[in-house]
Formats: structure tokens, C-alpha cells, sequence
């Protein structure tokens, strides 16, 4: 799963001048209403009073981070770092913003550094564990959301990426339970049956594994990863014909993705062949509309 940026709680205003206070306070009311581009007006106002204000620093390079201009956070949160080294909220978001731009390593030095001065903010530590995810590692994946959950142990998100680090160190079993807290947490998480699904076809548990794809389907439509994922629990049975039905179900949104993947995911190995699902696999002509 990706990153999710939350606004930058416990950030108080603490303006040294009392016009580029009102500007901040005027930015933060738009950055809650998620008008971030008007925010940073605001924000940019305060700084020409102050522009040393660690505050307004931190509140704009949040903002950037909402608009997807993770260059801007950083330099942003660089400049809040200078004059407060210690500063784990800017810390945090240039680790963030790291993430965003895929600079994996440098995003677990800053949440390690924001860690130091705040290791009870269970934020950073998901976020962190997410970096890790992405840099397979996958231990001390595990131990960053173990150390959120301890924190915060009813996000959803935090149990199901723990159950993808799981899956990834091959505990299938202690996986498929971090998944059913997740469930427990939102039973209409979709992507959550999804990877139960897949889980649950790892350890040869295909019945129960058809049965998360259809609660998947049941949350969301269109859902073409759990029609592949009946697919591939189809193609592991030997069941072909089934297979193939269902892949055609995941591409009718898009052939091109899902007959690719079919084509590489050894999952399909033992009915390749068959012709009912290698007609529906087969490469497409050039010219030829999928």
C-alpha cells in the first residue's frame, strides 16, 4: 500500500509577530478545508513578515506535500530544520515527501531522526514502515508497525500493511490474522480481501480464498483485481475454462495489464496451455484492438 499524508497535527501557532500569526491562522483554516493552493497563499504571506517562522515553515511544506510538489516540502522543511534541528514534525515531512519521490533510504534517516525526538507519534512510525516495504526489508518493516500498532491499534491501514511484511517473511498464518483485525477494523476494505485472497491461495486454502475475492466484489465495482484474483485461484485448482472466464472479467477495463500479468504469473503454469485459457492470453497483433 502507499504513503498516506495527514495533516500535520499538533502544530500550534507560534508566530513571533502578530500579522504573520493571522496568516498562518488564515492558511491552516483553508489547509483543513483541503484548499492547499490558497493555504500556501496565505502561508506566503507570513513568511514576507517572518520569514524565519518555524511554524508557517512546517504548515506550507504539508500543503506542497497535499499538492504532490514534494520538491517544495523538502526545501521547505530543510529551511524549518535550520533553525530547528530538533524538530521532529519537519523531520517527519521530509521523510514523507522523501517517500513520494522514491528516495526510500533518505526517507528512513529522517524518520529515524524524527523518531529520536518523538518516537510516540504513530505516524511516523507507519510511514517509516511503508519506506522499509518498499526497500524489502522487511523485518524491520514489521517491527515499525508493530511499534504504531502499539501506539495506535485501531488503524486499519497499519494492520494491513504489518500482514503484507508478514506475507513477504513467508508467515502466511500470522498474515491472514493481521488481515482479519484489519477486516475487524473496516469490513468493507476491498484491497484488504483482496490480499487475503491472495494469502489464502499461498497456503492451498482455495475455497476460502474464492469466498474474500467475492467479499471484495461485493465493496467494490468495478473490482478487476479480485476477478484476477478468482482467476488465479481457478488456474491453481487446474480448473482452466473458470480461469480464463474470470481473467476475461478482470480485462475488460484493462486487457493489456491483465493479460500481461497473466502471461508472467506462474500461478497460471499449470493450465497455460489449455486453450480455453491461452486464447485469452495470447499476444495481441499489432493493430489489432483488444
Amino acid at each position: 500500500m502507499v504513503n498516506v499524508i495527514k495533516s500535520p497535527k499538533g502544530l500550534a501557532f507560534k508566530g513571533s509577530k502578530l500579522d504573520a500569526k493571522t496568516w498562518l491562522g488564515q492558511g491552516s483554516a483553508l489547509y483543513e478545508l483541503g484548499r492547499y493552493q490558497g493555504a500556501i497563499s496565505k502561508f506566503n504571506r507570513a513568511l514576507s513578515i517572518d520569514a524565519n517562522n518555524v511554524q508557517v515553515l512546517l504548515h506550507r511544506g504539508y500543503a506542497f506535500c497535499e499538492l504532490k510538489d514534494y520538491d517544495s516540502a523538502i526545501a521547505d522543511f530543510k529551511s524549518a530544520l535550520q533553525i530547528d534541528p530538533q524538530n521532529a514534525l519537519a523531520l517527519h515531512g521530509q521523510g514523507i515527501a522523501q517517500a513520494k519521490l522514491g528516495l526510500y533510504q533518505l526517507a528512513v534517516v529522517s524518520f529515524d531522526r524524527s523518531l529520536l525526538y518523538d518516537n510516540k507519534d504513530s505516524k511516523t512510525w507507519y510511514n517509516r514502515g511503508n519506506a522499509l516495504l518498499q526497500l524489502e526489508n522487511y523485518s524491520e518493516a514489521l517491527h515499525s508497525f508493530n511499534k504504531a500498532i502499539e501506539i495506535h491499534p485501531n488503524n486499519y491501514r497499519t494492520w494491513y500493511n504489518r500482514a503484507i511484511a508478514l506475507a513477504s517473511l513467508n508467515l502466511h498464518l500470522d498474515a491472514l490474522k493481521s488481515l482479519d483485525t484489519t477486516l475487524s477494523l473496516k469490513p468493507t476494505c476491498h484491497y484488504a480481501w483482496n490480499y487475503r485472497g491472495l494469502v489464502l491461495n499461498r497456503m492451498g486454502r482455495y475455497d476460502e480464498a474464492l469466498e474474500s475475492f467475492e467479499q471484495s466484489i461485493r465493496h467494490r465495482t468495478p473490482n478487476p483485481n479480485a476477478w484476477y484474483g478468482r482467476a488465479t485461484t481457478f488456474a491453481l485448482q487446474g480448473n482452466a475454462r473458470e480461469a480464463a472466464r474470470n481473467l476475461q472479467r478482470a480485462m475488460k477495463l484493462s486487457p493489456h495489464i491483465y493479460r500481461l500479468m497473466a502471461r508472467n504469473d506462474k500461478s497460471f503454469d499449470a493450465v497455460r496451455k489449455e486453450p480455453t485459457l491461452e486464447q485469452v492470453i495470447k499476444p495481441v497483433s499489432v493493430g489489432h484492438t483488444a
